[in-house]
């Protein structure tokens, strides 16, 4: 097994994994902190060092308003692990790999977490790399900055440097992808076959990825889990970005509001007072998420792929039955209620299918574009056990692909651990050669899944239940 690995930067000490065949690297940086003058600016180069890396905790929890226990589905389902520190230096990733010799270039896996680009990290249960590891798959999970650290644009942002004014998380994303595909190799991976993946903001990053030639010249595939998401509700919608001079505005706005006279000052300032100042902000403001920057996004990438300018690659993309039906906490009061009614009242049924509906449009665009790759499209539709009654709520499939729900909390059965073995060797097979059929880690072939072809199929899609 590869325990140490030899990257750019210096030599990396890993541990045995629950499977002793997998060794995992925690907490490796691939950028610079982005703390003191970095804050607000384009990713940097990390520092070399001496002797070995011990990397064996996981890196902070990117900085991030209300982290802990709350009452919503979410935090009773990922609450961020209080013994994992949060902090402004977060720029690290981690590694799970099953080789045994540098030279045995497995398939890799770039993994993009979800939260609205305001909260998440790779620490989460659900992320756990271990299982996909046994399957052949080198798995690679990235943290980027969040919120007002990792999207805030502000005139002298621009003026300082106009090619990186702002995205910073976006960027952070590409550079631990740019690390991934100049390392892999010390870890027995192939950086020439790499899917970038990820779930609901984490797979609109993917579009954002594949919509930048910069970024795309790096990926074979892709997987966006919930990420196609054209929002009918929500003001600062993650998948339409704004334009740059509207995200300037927000910025000198949130200045104003922390009470700086510019951004110099406020980089001045302490990290968690920003964070909390930037949590009261959001409640009458525009959180901050990416925009338009005319630099690394230059579109509207949801639209990009509509029309066909992106890659032609390919994709595995799905839903799950009730995505946004969730959003009540578990002991709901009246002011819930009222939330929940205005938002129905103000988008009516596309509440409930604005994830499903935007898969099925991007669905055929593909085939209407002559796209060549395959586009493999899932319905995720088992029942959700919990005395919370949740349904198939926006992001339960991940427990199921990275075949984790042994440590989930939810009292699953044994056709749930079934499906939940079947769809990791599904994954596994499209991350290896961009198509999920084939047989499974016992040997059996897999059920065929056939891919969105106007020419054979037309619109197919798997549905995934535990029967």
């Amino acid at each position: 097994m590869i325990r140490t690995a030899i990257t750019k930067n210096g030599k990396v000490k890993g541990l045995p994994a629950d499977d002793p065949r997998v060794t995992v690297f925690r907490g490796i940086p691939f950028a610079a902190p982005p703390v003191g003058d970095n804050r607000w600016r384009a990713p940097k180069p990390c520092e070399d060092w001496e002797g070995v890396r011990n990397c064996y905790e996981f890196g902070p929890v990117s900085m991030q308003d209300q982290p802990g226990v709350g009452n919503d589905i979410y935090c009773r389902e990922w609450h961020v692990d209080p013994d994992i520190p949060v902090s402004e230096d977060c720029l690290y990733l981690n590694v799970w790999t099953g080789a045994k010799s540098t030279d045995e270039k497995l398939p890799v896996l770039v993994w993009i977490y979800g939260g609205a680009f305001q909260w998440g990290y790779t620490a989460e249960m659900e992320f756990n790399g271990e299982r996909l590891a046994r399957h052949g798959v080198i798995v690679v999970s990235i943290a980027y900055r969040l919120g007002v650290f990792g999207f805030m644009a502000h005139p002298s942002l621009t003026s300082d440097d106009p090619m990186h004014p702002t995205n910073f998380g976006l960027l952070d994303q590409k550079a631990g992808l740019e690390w991934v595909y100049e390392n892999i190799a010390a870890f027995g991976g192939e950086p020439n076959n790499i899917t970038l993946a990820g779930q609901s903001a984490g797979g609109a990053s993917v579009t954002f990825a594949l919509a930048n030639p910069d970024a795309a010249r790096m990926i074979q595939k892709a997987s966006v889990f919930s990420g196609f998401i054209r929002n009918p509700f929500y003001s600062d919608d993650i998948i339409q970005p704004k334009p740059l001079r509207t995200a300037e505005a927000n910025g000198e706005e949130f200045i104003s509001f922390i009470g700086c006279n510019s951004v110099e000052e406020a980089r001045n300032m302490d990290s968690v007072a920003i964070r909390d100042a930037y949590a009261e902000y959001a409640k009458t403001h525009p959180r901050f998420v990416p925009c338009i920057d005319g630099v690394y996004v230059t579109e509207d990438p949801y639209r990009m792929i509509l029309e066909g300018k992106t890659p032609d690659l390919p994709m595995l993309a799905g839903y799950t039955k009730d995505e946004f039906a969730d959003k009540l906490p578990a002991r709901a009061d009246e002011s819930d209620l009222k939330v929940k009614a205005d938002i129905i009242e103000k988008s009516g049924i596309r509440y409930f299918n604005v994830v499903e509906n935007s898969v099925k449009e991007v669905a055929y665009a593909h085939m209407s574009n002559s796209r060549r790759s395959p586009l493999y499209v899932y319905r995720f539709a088992p029942s959700i056990p919990g005395y919370d009654d949740p349904g198939d709520f926006h992001s339960c499939d991940l427990w199921f692909f990275f075949e984790t729900i042994q440590k989930c909390w939810r009292p699953y059965n044994g056709r749930h651990y079934e499906l939940a073995r079947r769809m990791c060797d599904y994954w596994s097979n499209f991350i290896k050669c961009g198509n999920p059929n084939g047989a499974g880690y016992d040997g059996n072939e897999l059920p065929q899944w056939k891919d969105c072809d106007p020419e054979k199929n037309g619109y197919e899609e798997m549905v995934f239940e535990e029967s």
